[in-house]
């Protein structure tokens, strides 16, 4: 019996050395992200990840030389999935904030943006001035840098947190929100999605935030390699591919309207 239990734990050993050693050779660059934003991150009609982080994701990989696994994660897991070590690195149109970077390591920024507001198209809502009253209500996406503009400057008003961005849109366009307040792409896309109800007010004299890539804190050799692989990215023009791509239209009309551009 005695030797039957050595032979058995044994080879449990052996399968946990092999499992163990496989785990280490296979070189794949897992990527977190949620797939709830288009067009940076998003599902084709197939249900496969496409968008702006999907293919910036895929030349990461290519110029790492790793396979690129994709793992679709809600926002609030998306800094936890680094901590745990289920993901790699997350590109998810996440901002660098000072909360953030105490907890995960950011890379050079790679976008820069804005924040705006979405309003009914009925409202009396044209300045962020009009917002920060007693009786307006705002609709905000839990964890975003909209979520914590509104939480800490627009204290007047009241504040409902939503987990999408579509829940946002929707109390905005059925009137139960005066606004929804979001980076300025989206809110532009938004207006242009929902004309008949809603319209979008920019924010005048703010700072522009950051976007870029985070990794497990201390991971300063994955990080190195991202910082590198982006200023290669634009050095090649990897960046006016993905606009020419995805955001064409919204490229034109920003020129038109003065705004600075996403990559720029």
């Amino acid at each position: 019996m005695k030797k039957i239990f050595i032979l058995v734990l044994t080879i449990v050993m052996i399968f946990a050395c092999l499992a163990g050693c496989s785990s280490k050779q296979d070189n794949t660059l897992v990527v977190g992200m949620e797939l709830a934003y288009p067009p940076f991150e998003t599902k084709d009609d197939a249900g496969n990840p496409s968008g702006i982080s999907v293919d910036l994701a895929y030349a990461l990989g290519e110029y790492l030389g790793r396979d690129v696994k994709i793992e679709n994660i809600s926002w609030d897991g998306l800094i936890p999935s680094l901590q745990t070590g289920k993901v790699d690195v997350v590109i998810s149109s996440m901002t660098i904030t000072e909360e953030r970077g105490k907890v995960v390591d950011f890379s050079v920024p790679y976008a820069h943006s804005y924040l705006a507001l979405l309003v009914n198209k009925n409202s009396d809502i044209n300045s962020i001035e009009d917002l920060n009253k007693s009786g307006k209500t705002i609709a905000v996406k839990k964890g975003t840098t909209g979520y914590i503009y509104a939480t800490t400057s627009l204290t007047n008003a009241l504040v409902n947190s939503f987990t999408s961005e579509n829940a946002c849109v929707t109390e905005v366009a059925q009137g139960k929100a005066d606004a929804f307040i979001y980076d300025q792409l989206t809110i532009y896309r938004q207006s242009q999605q929902n004309p008949d109800t809603t319209k979008a007010v920019m924010i005048a004299s703010q700072s522009s935030e950051n976007w870029g890539m985070a990794v497990n804190k201390g991971d300063a050799e994955l990080l190195g390699n991202i910082n590198s692989f982006i200023e290669e990215y634009k050095t090649i023009g990897g960046f006016e591919t993905l606009t020419n791509k995805y955001l064409a239209n919204e490229k034109q009309t920003f020129d038109e309207l003065g705004f600075a551009w996403f990559f720029d």
